[in-house]
């Protein structure tokens, strides 16, 4: 049976993660983002009560 045999297929798994762990990852970390989002300020917005007018 040829697919007891794990020499083709062990070659292929330690290739593929090597060329996923050296070349793909670090292009996907080195991406950056157009817009960097600004900190926010942690005080919350002061709210006014809402007059409702059918009272």
């Amino acid at each position: 049976m040829p697919q007891l045999n794990p020499a083709p297929w062990l070659a292929i798994l330690v290739f593929s993660w090597l060329i996923f762990l050296i070349i793909v990852i670090p292009k996907v970390m080195a991406h950056t983002f157009p817009n960097e989002p600004s900190p926010q300020s942690t005080e919350k917005p002061k709210g006014e009560p809402w007059n409702w007018p059918w009272y």
